[in-house]
């Protein structure tokens, strides 16, 4: 008799993203002791002897919490008797920029990114869910967001596979619960001081009883869909770069105005970061400004970026200035 429904999927979506992985290479688990990230685990530390990989574990102690080390350790002792190896557990600071889920974030990322390095990893697997893409989704509707915000997260970034991310959470969870492993359930999840929490538990089923079962699974696919538009124009966008700098660096403003507004914005998006403007505080009031200074040209003086950063317009060429 084989595994029950939920495991043997779990599996599954483990073993597709280790197909283009060379064998003997270590993967890594992140884990949190959360359910969906268990059973994460326990997947890889199953799929991965069978695939000719090496399977080692990490979790990320942000600290905010009492006894967080202590479930930490508690955490390495699981992923250790899953087989798992190396497993570390990685204590972090978590700073303020952005607000406490951002800054968390982002403290992770940089902790699981020096883990890639220092052991040499060829992968870091992820337990989000196709509800995490969902909850993503609607979190970048209320922000106002983008295309590539609404693309939520893509399935492979760089080192980063998301093997769960055509699954429902609740596959993850019983397939968590059929392998005997007993998860922590972050209270932080069920807080709704924190926006993914009232998506999650308001925002979501009041959706659901709206318009029906399925909301869930039909922002994930629309999700793919402006991934899709968002690689496409994102390509267009760097050929536009390319194609309207000039040999002193800055924009051909005359030029980048007759470009699509979807094309052009991108462009400046992408021109004012590579001066110096941190990505997460450049908002989209910001390139709106910028895009008047190439489309709106009534002789405006600059327009002011985070991170010191100053656009000018000079004799039809937008510069941009490290104050």
């Amino acid at each position: 008799m084989g595994p029950p429904p939920a495991v043997a999927e779990v599996r599954r979506a483990v073993r597709r993203v280790l197909a283009d992985i060379p064998p003997g290479e270590l993967v890594l688990a992140a884990c949190s002791g959360g359910p969906d990230s268990l059973a994460l685990a326990g997947a890889l530390a199953f799929a991965a002897p069978r695939t000719g990989h090496r399977a080692g574990g990490v979790t990320v102690d942000h600290g905010l919490q009492p006894g967080s080390a202590a479930r930490a350790a508690e955490v390495v002792r699981v992923l250790r008797n899953l087989g798992l190896d190396p497993v570390e557990h990685i204590p972090v600071t978590v700073g303020t920029s952005g607000g406490p889920e951002a800054a968390a974030r982002a403290a992770r990322y940089v902790a699981l990114d020096k883990a890639v390095e220092r052991l040499g990893a060829a992968a870091v697997l992820l337990g989000h869910t196709r509800d995490d893409q969902a909850e993503t989704v609607l979190l970048g509707l209320a922000r106002g967001s983008g295309a590539r915000s609404l693309a939520g997260m893509p399935a492979t970034s760089g080192h980063y596979r998301r093997p769960l991310l055509g699954l429902p959470r609740a596959t993850a969870r019983e397939a968590c619960a059929a392998m005997n492993l007993t998860p922590w359930h972050d209270p932080q999840n069920a807080d709704p001081a924190y926006a993914r929490s009232r998506v999650r538990h308001q925002a979501l089923p009041a959706l659901e009883r709206a318009l029906g079962p399925g909301v869930a699974a039909a922002l994930a696919r629309t999700a793919d869909l402006l991934r899709d538009d968002a690689d496409a124009l994102d390509d267009l966008a760097q050929e536009t770069t390319r194609r309207l700098t000039l040999p002193g660096g800055g924009l051909d403003a005359k030029l980048l105005a007759g470009e699509p507004r979807a094309v052009r914005t991108r462009v400046l998006h992408r021109a004012a970061i590579l001066a110096g403007s941190p990505a997460g505080a450049l908002a989209a009031v910001h390139v709106s400004e910028l895009d008047a200074l190439v489309t709106a040209w009534h002789g405006q003086r600059h327009v002011d970026l985070p991170g010191g950063v100053r656009a000018v317009r000079r004799c039809g060429t937008l510069l941009f200035e490290v104050l």
